[in-house]
């Protein structure tokens, strides 16, 4: 019998991935209706001092396929999470960095790699990397940041 392609998205995250889901759906659903439009959005970015104009909030929103309840921000969520690199291509370009696989590249590095190599970031996107990726002092645990990456929450370190 073919398996209907709707399958149980919840399935896919644990308890403690579906929780912090759930409070981040919670701070973007603004007016508390219990779904994401354009204007949850547009409330949720001015609250972190960022303005977008219609357009951005729009397609923003035009990326699910219907109305953006939990369940489909949580699909939503399990496609972006998937369409990451894997975590081979991941540890690679980690290696490429940290050659002693250390596992840490200390942030001066980090920066200079991430404004200097590939795709170039500003000094506004790695201020906000560096609001959520792991530290060990001034060294970025890169092994933990790719479960960040990946899996959509920190790991406390394993060793």
């Amino acid at each position: 019998k073919p398996q209907k392609s709707s399958s149980n998205v919840f399935a896919n995250f644990d308890q403690q991935q579906i929780q912090e889901f759930k409070e981040a759906f919670t701070i973007i659903d603004q007016d508390r209706d219990g779904f994401i439009k354009e204007k949850d959005l547009k409330d949720m970015w001015a609250s972190l001092g960022v303005i977008k104009d219609d357009k951005f909030l729009t397609d923003m929103v035009k990326e699910a396929t219907g109305p953006i309840n939990f369940t489909m921000f949580l699909t939503f969520m399990g496609d972006k999470l998937q369409n990451t690199d894997s975590d081979d291509v991941l540890q690679n370009a980690f290696l490429t960095i940290d050659s002693e696989n250390t596992g840490l590249i200390s942030q001066t590095v980090f920066t200079n790699a991430l404004t200097q190599l590939g795709d170039r970031f500003t000094k506004e996107e790695i201020n906000q990397m560096y609001d959520v990726a792991p530290m060990k002092d001034d060294s970025v645990d890169w092994k933990r940041f790719i479960k960040l990456i990946k899996y959509g929450g920190d790991f406390e370190d394993e060793s």
